[in-house]
């Protein structure tokens, strides 16, 4: 298969669907998650298909045959790391607000870059029910700047300084609540620890910039993609043959 996943698949619990053998379903599973840590590009597909373990039907279990089939046909590819590349930390967010038909929860992607190479990625579902699209983004924002910071002050151990750090982000709203230090009366629903990202850009220690759609390199990690769409992604993170 060229890609993991039918472009707008929707899995759910369907109690109707016939069940099949949970010990063989969470087996390929369990080998999946083993193999995302150097093949990321299966990683959002294996975590949606790892929601259902309690209960695995067939549809789920069609969709972790693809993904298999297409590890098949990808044996070769892998992460390229150019030793010429800058050290220059950058991150980029996105979510799919309530895109899990269980709870309407929200499923967010992450990726941190060195220069041009990827050294850490995320997509994990929230842990909490977001209302809207900004307020999803906002709390992903925060997540990645714990992960920022806590990079900055390890790779400061290995002589590398930076004074900000960029992230990207493809949602203006989530923007415009960060950047504003004192519109407190339209977000007071969130939760108030995610608030301490607005007091590190006041710091000057990250930068929230927008991004196109187009050119969100997240997306990969929150939905199913077509072909091509899949293919740009995966070259861009640094994938090759």
């Amino acid at each position: 298969m060229k890609t993991l996943m039918a472009t707008g698949t929707l899995l759910d619990a369907d109690l109707s669907e016939k069940s099949i053998d949970q010990k063989v379903y969470r087996s390929m599973i369990g080998s999946l998650l083993y193999l995302t840590p150097s093949r990321l590009d299966i990683m959002f597909a294996t975590c949606f298909c790892a929601r259902y373990q309690a209960n695995p039907k067939e549809a789920h279990l069609i969709v972790v045959k693809r993904i298999l089939r297409y590890l098949k046909g990808t044996l070769e590819l892998g992460l390229w790391y150019p030793k010429d590349s800058s050290f220059e930390l950058t991150a980029y967010i996105d979510v799919d607000h309530v895109g899990c038909k269980l709870d309407r929860k929200s499923t967010f992607g992450s990726f941190q870059f060195l220069g041009d190479k990827l050294v850490k990625w995320t997509s994990k579902k929230q842990n909490c029910v977001s209302t809207s699209t900004a307020e999803a983004e906002f709390v992903v924002a925060a997540s990645c700047c714990s992960q920022v910071l806590w990079m900055k002050t390890q790779l400061k151990d290995f002589g590398y300084s930076y004074k900000r750090v960029l992230i990207y982000c493809d949602s203006k709203s989530a923007i415009t609540i960060i950047a504003n230090l004192v519109q407190h009366s339209k977000t007071k629903h969130i939760d108030v620890r995610y608030h301490f990202i607005k007091d590190h850009v006041e710091k000057g220690d990250i930068e929230i910039h927008f991004v196109q759609t187009d050119y969100q390199l997240a997306d990969l990690f929150t939905k199913s993609l077509d072909e091509k769409r899949f293919k740009f992604l995966i070259i861009k993170l640094g994938y090759f043959v």
